[in-house]
């Protein structure tokens, strides 16, 4: 972990760590909190938004391994380890789960490594590659843990946003689906300007001044551009708060937040 640890720049904010500072998790800096306060004096809903989009998570994966079930699941733009983290929700349901975290920053990396377990009769494996490069993900995953001849559950959860233009983004998402078998599920959520747009675009300002990688917020209709070819699985593209929600929700646990998601099957061929 240390030489991973000296890659580390404390002094810059990364979008993984403020996510986790919002998340009420403690493996973040000065500088990500700073940037975080500063994102929500601008949008103070955006920890309703973090809360929402994990529960969304859950709520899917949980879906996807118990009813669907799927039993490999490749889950890109990881972000730090809080609670109820991909590996714990889908071997929950299935012991023998197998989990593929990736992404590229190297506190993550660290921290994935040290904490991210599981099953034993499961797997849960991390790699350190980056979205922008499709096949080596595909490859590394298809080589060390999972079998792509066989359905997998994608997620890419917060990070097409960072991808500056949606025709860049799009091709992502179909390059990752062009290499996973028919009956692979896509997961994916990011954030939307709809709702309180002109305040949520102002904290986005905020964050593109102060962080070196950009966040692009995009309506729900660009979104829906990613399940192109897709069949969506009700209720469809809806704010993350909406996507079946559990019983006994609340009021609050139901409020509409910016930020969209949807589950989406690849079809067979």
């Amino acid at each position: 972990m240390s030489s991973e640890r000296a890659q580390i720049d404390e002094t810059v904010p990364h979008s993984a760590r403020v996510w986790n500072y919002w998340l009420g998790g403690k493996d973040n800096f000065q500088a990500d909190r700073q940037v975080g306060d500063e994102f929500a004096r601008f949008y103070p809903d955006i920890e309703v938004v973090a809360r929402s989009s994990r529960a969304f998570l859950t709520r899917a994966v949980t879906h996807l391994v118990a009813e669907r079930g799927i039993r490999q699941l490749l889950d890109i733009g990881t972000g730090l380890p809080t609670v109820d983290n991909t590996h714990q929700v889908a071997q929950a349901a299935a012991p023998d789960a197998r989990i593929v975290y990736v992404d590229n920053d190297p506190m993550v990396l660290a921290y994935a490594r040290a904490l991210l377990t599981g099953t034993p009769q499961g797997v849960t494996e991390y790699l350190d590659a980056d979205l922008r490069d499709p096949a080596t993900i595909l490859e590394r995953a298809g080589r060390s843990t999972l079998d792509l001849s066989r359905p997998v559950g994608l997620i890419l959860m917060n990070i097409l946003g960072h991808v500056p233009t949606l025709d860049e983004a799009g091709a992502i998402v179909r390059r990752l689906l062009d290499g996973l078998a028919p009956g692979s599920y896509l997961v994916t959520a990011d954030g939307t300007n709809v709702i309180d747009g002109p305040a949520f675009e102002e904290a986005i300002a905020v964050w593109n001044a102060n962080a070196p990688l950009s966040y692009h917020l995009r309506s729900p209709e660009q979104l829906a551009t990613f399940l192109t070819g897709l069949e969506v699985v009700e209720p469809g593209l809806v704010p993350c708060s909406r996507w079946r929600p559990a019983p006994g929700a609340t009021a609050e646990d139901l409020r509409e937040v910016d930020e969209y998601g949807a589950v989406a099957r690849k079809p067979e061929a």
